[in-house]
């Protein structure tokens, strides 16, 4: 599916250097060669590769070759410049459909028409055109609904690490994953970078079994593709999501896993060019080429379809301070946080509210979005909660004796959270009224709720109270 426009080509068999998946070819001063234009190398066996111009002067060119560089030498091996940048054929025929890294088909199916021909590195969207990020997108868990709430247009990346089930999260949210307006279609592109064959097999039997696929187009780099292709695939994806978006309407939410091995890969390429390294020996543009990603998400005036993007970064050693989640944090509009400690308390998915964000909730919750009592909810589940786990530490050095009732309630509470709320079985697919609805059912555990729940109105109370609508849940006889 990934094509190149035609223009006057160049070529020299004067390949001076091979450094890793880098290739440096000398000009002989004749200039003529653009940055992000397409290559041609060709081996002393006869075998084709494709490549890039990753930097380039009157002297010198720099490609990255996405096959890699294994076995190619400084002599015999020619260099065809083509005048042209790499771009990717696109169709709505694309959904169900599954490619590789470099935009090739991989299911077996047959070759899909292409209605157009676009710049894999996408056009800019003028800051006035874009419209606010609004309306909810329902994701049918729980935690993420209610209380970290992703809003039609916005960029939420997902914090994970190594050993944390964020792929079984990922396959979920794009299998689940909605709009409510029944008449406006809805579609998922998955891009998945770096991932293990095992990892690609469980995303396409998932997509397959769940007749999610039907609705998606998957792009899929494993680990043992060549590292520059990982700094296509992304861009190949996200082209394919502004055209079925801003040509068909669709509402597209983007899954990209893992932005941590597409930034291994940034490192990679800045060391082979012997860069002057930043912070951990990530290239100091690396802020600058997430934007690239991550601004190609929002709406448009006066085009009915939207892109939003799930980034997912594996945090190493779970450290949130690293460069890949820093820069990102301040790119993205919020983030999700999946957390060990629950994780090992066999919750699923463990997704800890607390130091999770979505920025632009506020604007979205609410009467005519969700329902008029979500803000309130949202604000004394996660209050309570935080108490929750601060009562839990402090029983846990001085013990419960100086507890008040009012106390032992919180701390019920918090555990009937993780276990109830939090927790939910994979293939459970909850709407937001029934999540709210839940959330309700665990307020009612506290006997005044008038003096214990200060976040939510008294009016508000009366209205969605269970006890109040006579359908109070018995929480005290549950094993917690």
């Amino acid at each position: 599916m990934t094509t190149e426009k035609s223009f006057e080509t160049r070529e020299f068999k004067t390949v001076t250097e091979v450094s890793g998946p880098l290739l440096f070819v000398d000009l002989h001063e004749k200039g003529g060669v653009s940055y992000g234009e397409i290559a041609e190398i060709e081996t002393v066996t006869g075998e084709r590769r494709k490549g890039q111009v990753l930097d380039v002067s009157n002297k010198l060119a720099i490609l990255q070759v996405f096959e890699g560089t294994s076995g190619l030498e400084t002599e015999n091996t020619s260099v065809r410049f083509l005048g042209k940048t790499m771009e990717i054929g696109v169709s709505k025929d694309m959904l169900g459909r599954i490619f590789n890294g470099r935009g090739e088909l991989i299911d077996g199916g047959g070759s899909i028409i292409p209605e157009k021909i676009l710049d894999i590195t996408g056009s800019p969207i003028n800051p006035s055109a874009r419209q606010y990020p609004k309306e909810f997108i329902q994701t049918g868990i729980s935690t993420i609904d209610t209380l970290l709430t992703l809003v039609r247009g916005q960029k939420l990346p997902l914090f994970s690490g190594s050993g944390l089930p964020h792929n079984m999260l990922a396959a979920q949210i794009a299998r689940q994953a909605k709009v409510l307006k029944a008449e406006e279609e809805f579609a998922v592109v998955f891009v998945a970078m770096g991932i293990t064959a095992d990892e690609a097999r469980f995303f396409r039997e998932d997509f397959e079994a769940t007749g999610a696929l039907e609705r998606a187009v998957l792009f899929l780099n494993l680990a043992d593709d060549p590292a520059i292709e990982r700094i296509l695939t992304p861009r190949l994806a996200l082209t394919t999501a502004e055209h079925l978006a801003f040509d068909h309407g669709y509402q597209v939410l983007v899954i990209l896993t893992d932005i941590t091995s597409y930034a291994e890969s940034l490192r990679e390429i800045a060391a082979a060019r012997s860069e002057v390294p930043s912070r951990r020996g990530y290239p100091g543009y690396m802020y600058s080429d997430f934007s690239t990603i991550y601004e190609r998400a929002g709406r448009i005036h006066g085009k009915e379809g939207s892109i939003t993007q799930i980034p997912i970064l594996t945090l190493p050693n779970y450290d949130i301070t690293h460069p890949v989640p820093d820069l990102t944090g301040y790119i993205t509009e919020g983030q999700i946080y999946v957390d060990v400690g629950l994780n090992r308390k066999g919750l699923y998915p463990p997704i800890n509210p607390l130091p999770s964000l979505s920025r632009l909730m506020k604007d979205t919750i609410g009467k005519g979005s969700t329902r008029d009592d979500h803000k309130y909810v949202q604000d004394q589940l996660y209050a309570l909660y935080a108490t929750g786990r601060d009562l839990r530490d402090l029983v846990a050095v001085v013990g419960d004796e100086s507890l008040t009732e009012t106390d032992k309630q919180i701390l019920k509470f918090a555990e009937l959270f993780e276990d109830k709320f939090i927790n939910q079985d994979y293939y459970e697919n909850r709407t937001i009224f029934q999540s709210l609805d839940l959330g309700w059912e665990l307020l009612s555990i506290f006997k005044d709720p008038y003096k214990v729940l200060k976040r939510i109105p008294a009016e508000t109370i009366d209205k969605f109270h269970p006890e109040k609508r006579d359908q109070k849940v018995d929480f005290n006889s549950v094993d917690v």
